[in-house]
């Protein structure tokens, strides 16, 4: 059976090359979209390719991974813009059955000169998947939506590689932007932590919150090693009013 890593890899490249075979990856009859900006089901899917086909799409892969039914990138995409997202699908019998995003323009270098794509891209450590896993969920939920900062040390490396656009290297620095108030509330805080995938050294958190006052998607990659957080990517996207949603089904 064809991997679920390799499969998202065709459906999306389907959006530079046009190949008509990209859209056998997806169940229509079952497909859900939660990107709120696209129609629901076969109908969206082929108004979005339909779309992006006229921008001379570019869809370069950095990182895909798997864990169970799910598969998830870290992509850049080119479309008449340069994009930073992250792709998530869930499979049922084969089949790619429901899609979420979140997706950033690019900017950066960050303070240390680090890009939002640069980084380790080589998955280690399978067995340790879940003690990862579990770590960067206990880390979300106390320090992010709790935010419980005197707790950064126990979860992240000093020496934290950071590819926020706006954030340097290291605790001291990802700390300051997690504590900073603008008009009296969080400049970025997070309300929720909905679901955590991971594979092996990585985990990738899908999150909902605040940035800048704007209800946004934050979707946050963390690399682990040796039982700390080593390496962080991030995409932060403000979400739709639902009087613009055209599906129902929720940005999570």
């Amino acid at each position: 059976m064809t991997s679920k890593k390799a499969q998202i890899q065709k459906l999306l490249k389907g959006i530079e090359t046009g190949d008509p075979e990209a859209a056998t990856v997806v169940n229509e009859a079952k497909y859900i979209q939660h990107n709120p900006r696209t129609h629901e089901g076969s109908e969206g899917l082929a108004e979005l390719f339909a779309r992006l086909a006229k921008t001379n799409p570019r869809v370069t892969f950095v990182r895909v991974f798997e864990d169970g039914d799910f598969a998830f990138a870290h992509n850049e995409y080119d479309f008449a813009g340069v994009e930073v997202a992250f792709e998530v699908f869930r499979f049922e019998d084969g089949k790619a059955v429901e899609h979420w995003d979140n997706i950033q323009l690019k900017e950066g270098p960050n303070p240390s000169g680090r890009g939002m794509l640069d980084g380790e891209t080589v998955v280690t450590d399978h067995d340790r998947t879940e003690a990862n896993r579990h770590l960067v969920v206990t880390f979300a939920r106390k320090v992010l939506v709790d935010r419980q900062f005197d707790l950064l040390d126990t979860y992240i490396d000093d020496g934290l590689i950071q590819h926020d656009p706006e954030i340097a290297d290291g605790i001291a620095a990802l700390r300051t932007a997690l504590e900073t108030v603008v008009n009296g509330a969080p400049r970025i805080e997070y309300h929720q932590v909905h679901r955590v995938l991971a594979e092996g050294s990585f985990a990738l958190c899908m999150s909902e919150g605040r940035k800048a006052g704007l209800h946004s998607g934050i979707y946050d990659l963390f690399r682990v090693a040796d039982g700390r957080i080593v390496e962080h990517w991030n995409t932060v996207s403000a979400i739709a009013p639902r009087s613009e949603w055209k599906n129902q089904n929720g940005k999570f």
